[in-house]
């Protein structure tokens, strides 16, 4: 067996038991304790599982979250692809949050392209992104800045958000489960990512597959009142994450996946046989209209939400359609 493969099913034994003792997955892998000790290294470096004395367990568990570092390494071709078709949702005009987040850092990115948009935000990052995009306003949130993600969080950025309407919020996470929902392992970015939701019409969650079928601590947004998912497409032998999707599609979460060569279909134009997959074809879907409309012409500017709650953004929402 080649070490990629060994290590695809050591990730694939600690995502399934949570724990995994080394004697017990050098059994199954069929080679000496040592080599997958290695291997256990290796995956850890990746952020991708926590090595404890004898053995390997998923990372962080419900308590630790990895910092932006550590993140911005991981799955790199996924959010790319994910952040690239996410884009494609996003019309002229429009007034959107978006949450803190490595791929929605990169969805960001990918907005500075779109004219007369509104970006509500609390990430540094996600403002750093969009800070000198024409024709583009980025509107933050108050609060305190959480080091780890360059996030403003607290009372301060939720107060911020109250009186605010917008046509759809961009959240990423730590999990994602159709039993549970969205959900991160931090109880004050999880307070204002459901703030965040609550100024929106439409929810759109941006996970790659790595995170289907995990659950953290906090729960952010029910499953219920997730619009669309946009993912990228799970590997075959990655059993979980198909059942988890097939599970959220049943429960009326529209799944949109992104393959390696998507690009935003509603910003670019694609070249022959670089088309994206949209719309898995699951049962159980459901389509919403997503609102559009709002200030045009509007140069780079930063200001506080508290300002832009005075006066109506975008297309007024009626939250009550659940």
């Amino acid at each position: 067996m080649f070490a990629a493969e060994r290590r695809q099913l050591i990730l694939e034994m600690v995502r399934a038991n949570g724990a995994v003792s080394l004697r017990e997955l050098a059994r199954v892998v069929q080679t000496s304790e040592v080599t997958v000790r290695r291997d256990v290294r290796a995956l850890e470096a990746e952020g991708l599982l926590d090595r404890r004395h004898g053995g390997a367990v998923l990372p962080g568990g419900f308590t630790r979250e990895s910092g932006f570092p550590q993140k911005s390494h991981l799955s790199t071709a996924e959010k790319t692809a994910i952040a690239d078709l996410a884009a494609g949702l996003v019309g002229e005009g429009e007034a959107v949050v978006v949450g803190a987040g490595t791929t929605t850092q990169e969805l960001a990115r990918r907005l500075a392209r779109v004219p007369g948009l509104t970006v509500v935000t609390n990430s540094l990052l996600v403002a750093q992104a969009l800070a000198h995009a024409n024709r583009v306003e980025v509107v933050m949130t108050g609060g305190t800045l959480r080091g780890s993600n360059y996030a403003l969080v607290g009372s301060g950025a939720e107060q911020s958000l109250q009186g605010l309407r917008v046509s759809r919020a961009f959240l990423s996470g730590s999990g994602l489960t159709a039993e549970r929902g969205l959900s991160t392992s931090n109880m004050l970015s999880a307070s204002v990512d459901r703030a965040l939701v609550q100024a929106a019409a439409e929810v759109v969650v941006l996970a790659d597959h790595t995170k289907l079928g995990s659950d953290t601590m906090f729960q952010t947004v029910p499953t219920e009142l997730i619009t669309r998912l946009v993912t990228d497409e799970p590997p075959a032998h990655d059993e979980r994450a198909a059942t988890e999707l097939q599970a959220l599609a049943d429960q009326g979460v529209e799944i949109t996946v992104a393959g390696p060569d998507t690009e935003s279909p509603a910003n670019e134009s694609l070249p022959p046989g670089r088309q994206p997959r949209q719309d898995m074809p699951l049962p159980g879907q459901r389509r919403t209209q997503g609102g559009h409309g709002g200030p045009a012409g509007l140069g780079p500017q930063l200001r506080s939400a508290a300002a832009l709650a005075e006066g109506p953004v975008g297309r007024v929402a009626d939250l009550r359609r659940r």
